[in-house]
């Protein structure tokens, strides 16, 4: 990251900003910096000026304990304004959950777009998530990283055969050194369900995206958040899974950052 500000608690939040127009802030998920977005902001830099950061607890980010959800908010807050005061927000994931939480909470957000939100739309879904609540806690507090991304990947649908692969390859070293992040990622999604009251509550404009490809609790997701949102609306990026593709997603996006 080449620049850096200071949240409130005086952690220092890492960014890199590119393009010119309206100011657009991505928010990465779990497991992500914010090089991860950087192919995104690329793609959106004829048309916003995008910024791209590392989380707390990540890449070139700091972390204060002890986490709370309104710390990743008040970091939000911090780049808004060295940006100028005002920005859009774009959250894909669990970081879609951190964009709709900022904007409900007030930040000067002029319009939010998320994708693929994971909210449980069914019982048993939000029982797979509450139990994966409780072993994440477990393993991060006897400081088992790797089997705590272990269980993340699990719940991201990867199969065993797919995990043992992961573990060997050279990027595992970078997975687990932000596995503690895995927490913060799971306390953005709170009880993991759509905060319908919460959102109702964010007057700017919404977009909720799930891909075309992707299944169909992914577009009942989406379809709860943009009808909880008194200016929501629902899209989907076509041919697209969770695993979107840049260049596929950004025309959407600017379309609805740049008007």
């Amino acid at each position: 990251m080449e620049m850096q500000t200071l949240s409130r608690d005086g952690t220092r939040i890492g960014y890199e900003r590119t393009g010119d127009g309206p100011a657009v802030v991505l928010v990465s998920g779990a497991m992500s910096t914010g090089a991860t977005m950087a192919p995104l902001a690329a793609e959106l830099s004829g048309r916003l000026d995008v910024t791209v950061y590392d989380r707390r607890g990540r890449g070139e980010s700091g972390d204060t304990a002890p986490y709370a959800v309104e710390r990743e908010v008040e970091d939000l807050a911090a780049l808004i304004e060295a940006l100028g005061g005002e920005a859009s927000l774009f959250g894909v994931s669990s970081g879609g959950a951190l964009a709709l939480r900022a904007a409900a909470d007030g930040l000067p957000v002029r319009s939010v777009a998320v994708y693929e939100v994971p909210y449980a739309m069914d019982d048993a879904t939000a029982r797979a998530a509450a139990e994966y609540r409780e072993r994440l806690t477990e393993a991060l507090a006897q400081g088992r990283h790797g089997d705590a991304v272990e269980l993340f990947l699990r719940l991201a649908g990867l199969g065993e055969e797919m995990i043992r692969g992961a573990r060997q390859s050279p990027m595992w070293a970078g997975m687990e050194s932000v596995a503690p992040s895995l927490a913060y990622d799971d306390a953005v999604m709170g009880d993991n369900r759509v905060p319908r009251s919460e959102i109702a509550s964010i007057t700017c404009p919404l977009l909720a995206l799930a891909g075309g490809a992707s299944d169909a609790w992914w577009h009942e997701a989406a379809r709860a958040i943009a009808d909880a949102a008194p200016d929501g609306r629902y899209g989907t990026v076509e041919g697209q899974t969770h695993m979107v593709e840049p260049g596929m997603l950004a025309p959407v996006l600017t379309e609805f950052f740049a008007r």
